[in-house]
């Protein structure tokens, strides 16, 4: 192991090379000086040129950093990753149709990496089916002049599978906290794992050269054996970079880095708004031991929600990061979590949701059609991709999504328990057709999954293939307020509910009474056991 600058490592960069880049979202161990290294040695001298970025995470703090710092032309050839909303830039350059441009699954590219490193020849998995990632329906492109197929259907014992394709490795960028002089790393200040050691490996049976950026440099046998997460068997080059925060926005937060729990009036309280409303309905579908993921978006306000209500204790919730437990971090924190109970890699916490390990998923949803199809991939001239969303969305048994009913201006108020509209969002949520399938209703309802989709206004069900409604907001009317915003005309339940006044309320919901007594049910041996105590 050798500890070089970052302008040496980009040095070592050559026209043509695939790039791999570990780290997630807003910040989260996301090696910045060595990418911010690699835009500007582009800038003084035109190289490397057409490169191939890939990263299984969205990178980026939506503005300069992350995956944005690549956004020059010329200096990338590809992207492949499970998002582009974290970097606008490169969005446009897709848009643009200047740089090929795939999103897929964030698990099936994590999971990847694993395949690589054993050198099997790609991933084999369910997740993408039906879906813009299928090749039938895209295969994951999302600019013109992406012609390569990186997935394949296949077919095993009459059943079909999606093939990912496996790729070479010329370099990978990691982040750890601190390195020994053996090249060991460890992440105890780090706000998740990723997929750094599966990344070493994947990189070192490529032969390609493997970077980690770190905060310090520990004397050789002092860091504990059991905090390595990457062995310096696999690190050829270490950088130093003392100032690197935890997250973009947040220089340290020990919640994040797991060295404490906060009070859970620590927690930010959300204020009365759509966004709570909704977080709200969407936290009355939980139930005690349910394990559950909340992904980025407004659904990240269920886990502060959990707090105020005093009910974490009752749930798991999850995020595909690899946290496992507490509440998962909102707002550009998203990626994280506070009080976490356990941290995993992430390609495993995708090998539990791809078994169906969810209970319950809230995810977010922009437009919606009358079979319960849903697109959070491309939409309104903008390229999001789908981060965890696919592996999360096809395989918990029970889907909930959440969303305001409108975008684009929507203003609400709350007034004795009741909603009023007192201005209209511009675009509409449900529509007659989708631009990209990011979710197939259809295919849900094949698999019998049970599906819900939330609004500050409205709830619906996924019932035989179309949408039910089943609750409206107290002070809301169903022809104005709902039914005329809508592309198509939903079934409309013959025991259609109000939704819960307390939903439109300042002060708590007591939730922990709505628990009491509706648990998620247990293994069916366990009911064999004595009743004695333990």
């Amino acid at each position: 192991m050798r500890i070089v600058t970052a302008a040496e490592v980009a040095g070592l960069l050559q026209d043509g090379d695939t790039l791999l880049i570990g780290g997630s979202g807003a910040g989260h161990a996301v090696p910045e000086a060595l990418i911010e290294a690699v835009e500007t040695r582009f800038l003084a001298d035109g190289t490397p040129e057409r490169i191939t970025a890939v990263h299984p995470v969205g990178l980026g703090d939506r503005t300069f950093r992350g995956a944005s710092r690549l956004a020059h032309k010329g200096l990338l050839k590809r992207v492949v990753c499970g998002t582009l909303v974290d970097s606008p830039p490169l969005a446009q350059l897709a848009l643009n149709d200047e740089i090929e441009a795939y999103t897929l699954p964030q698990g099936a590219l994590s999971q990847l990496m694993r395949e690589i490193a054993a050198g099997r020849p790609g991933l084999v998995t369910h997740v993408g089916l039906h879906t813009f990632v299928d090749p039938r329906l895209g295969g994951g492109r999302q600019s013109p002049r992406s012609k390569e197929d990186l997935v394949k259907l296949i077919e095993i014992e009459g059943k079909s599978w999606l093939f990912y394709k496996p790729f070479n490795i010329d370099m990978v960028f990691l982040r750890g906290t601190t390195a020994d002089e053996d090249g060991n790393i460890s992440m105890e200040q780090e706000a998740i794992f990723g997929d750094m050691l599966s990344m070493a490996q994947a990189t070192r049976r490529c032969g390609g050269l493997v970077v980690a950026q770190v905060k310090r440099i520990a004397k050789r046998g002092t860091l504990p054996a059991k905090s390595v997460k990457i062995p310096g068997m696999l690190v050829d080059l270490v950088v130093v970079e003392p100032h690197q925060p935890v997250t973009y926005q947040t220089q340290h937060d020990f919640a994040y880095t797991g060295e404490l729990r906060i009070p859970l009036d620590a927690f930010p309280t959300l204020a009365l708004t759509e966004r709570k409303i909704i977080a709200r309905r969407c936290a009355m579908e939980l139930r005690t031991g349910a394990i559950c993921n909340v992904g980025s978006g407004i659904c990240t306000g269920i886990g502060l929600v959990a707090a105020e209500e005093n009910i974490l204790h009752n749930i798991v919730l999850t995020n595909e990061q690899g946290l496992i437990g507490g509440a998962p971090a909102a707002g550009l924190d998203a990626g994280a979590a506070r009080n976490y109970s356990a941290i995993v890699d992430q390609p495993y916490q995708f090998d539990f949701y791809d078994g169906g390990g969810l209970d319950i998923a809230f995810l977010s949803a922009v437009e919606i059609d009358a079979e319960g199809n849903v697109n959070i991939s491309r939409f309104a001239d903008k390229i999001v991709g789908v981060g965890g969303f696919i592996n999360i969305s096809q395989n918990a048994k029970k889907m909930v999504f959440g969303g305001t009913f409108t975008a684009g201006g929507l203003k609400v108020r709350c007034e004795d328990g009741e909603l009023r509209i007192l201005q209209e969002g511009g675009h509409r949520k449900f529509v007659s057709s989708l631009q990209q399938t990011s979710y197939s209703g259809p295919f849900a309802n094949e698999r019998g999954q049970t599906t819900l989709f939330v609004t500050e206004r409205a709830v619906f069900r996924a019932l035989h293939g179309a949408l039910e409604l089943m609750e409206i907001a107290p002070g809301i009317d169903l022809e104005r307020d709902v039914l005329a915003h809508m592309a198509f005309r939903p079934q409309i339940s013959p025991d259609l509910k109000t939704m819960d006044a307390r939903l439109f309320r300042e002060e708590p919901m007591n939730l922990q009474e709505a628990l009491d007594g509706q648990s998620w049910p247990s293994h069916p041996r366990l009911s064999l056991l004595g009743k004695g105590e333990r």
